[in-house]
């Protein structure tokens, strides 16, 4: 049996045998007897089998139709089980919530946030995969993404769940002994400074805000990276300037390890937002998403 059209027959033969007659099955199921009949009828020419022996008194299942019920019952009932499982999946955060974002927003955003569905909500895993491409999140199977504001895809739900975030141009200190201080976006031309490229080979060109208006600079330097962490951990080796979110580097700037520069000019970028494909979410990412949001 493998049409879908077949399985409305096969559940009425289904009650008809637990019941014992066709009028029996026609009173609890609220149906005519005559369209049940016809039902298990048709069932019987499209298998090719008689599976009830009919009389006058009493039904009698054929060897056939024995097989058949038992065949039968065994499906339904593990389909009645899958979908109790849907219900509580529908109602209680369970399951699995995948995410796709940026390292620097697992480790500044989602960890500290998400920490406590440890305790509260034991049922939900999270798989929280960090890369610095921009992936279709559908496509690969995500159930939510986590992106700056305008990195956003459209036509995506998105609740913002960190404030605006301020960008810091750092060296260290060996660096600016050699070099100097900067002292307006212009003087970088003369300073090696540390790439950021995006996953299509294209380099971000820093952005920095100079008399009201938008400046850009094009890093021209030796090293070249594709994510935040490692912008930064190059600054801190001497490598060159860097540019990234501030909370990055906070502890650097504490301690001296790092220096910060051109801290008038430096550009705040809309802070980051979870997003996912429509409002009709699962209980386990509705968790996520008020734990998130600001």
């Amino acid at each position: 049996m493998t049409k879908r059209e077949n399985y409305n027959e096969l559940w009425l033969f289904l009650q008809v045998v637990r019941e014992g007659s066709f009028t029996a099955a026609a009173r609890r199921l609220g149906l005519a007897q005559s369209g049940i009949s016809r039902s298990v009828r048709e069932l019987e020419e499209r298998l090719g089998v008689q599976l009830l022996v009919r009389t006058t008194r009493r039904l009698s299942l054929t060897q056939a139709g024995e097989q058949l019920y038992q065949t039968a019952e065994s499906g339904f009932d593990a389909l009645d089980a899958g979908l109790a499982t849907l219900a509580h999946y529908r109602t209680t955060p369970s399951g699995t919530v995948r995410i796709n974002a940026s390292q620097h927003a697992i480790d500044k955003v989602l960890l500290p946030k998400l920490a406590v569905l440890k305790q509260h909500y034991p049922d939900i895993r999270l798989e929280l995969i960090g890369e610095g491409r921009f992936v279709d999140i559908i496509a690969e199977r995500f159930d939510a993404g986590v992106r700056l504001g305008p990195e956003v895809a459209q036509g995506m739900v998105a609740v913002r769940i960190t404030p605006d975030m301020g960008m810091a141009v750092v060296g260290s200190p060996e660096h600016f002994l050699r070099y100097g201080f900067p002292q307006a976006p212009a003087d970088l031309a003369s300073h090696p400074c540390i790439a950021y490229q995006f996953a299509d080979g294209s380099l971000y060109s820093w952005e920095l805000i100079q008399d009201d208006k938008t400046v850009t600079h094009r890093p021209q330097g030796q090293w070249v990276f594709a994510d935040s962490y490692m912008e930064a951990n190059a600054a801190r080796l001497g490598l060159g300037l860097a540019y990234v979110p501030e909370e990055l580097v906070v502890d650097d700037l504490q301690s001296g390890t790092l220096i910060r520069v051109l801290q008038r000019y430096s550009q705040r970028l809309e802070g980051s937002f979870i997003y996912y494909p429509h409002r009709n979410v699962s209980p386990a990412l509705r968790v996520v998403i008020d734990l998130l949001k600001v």
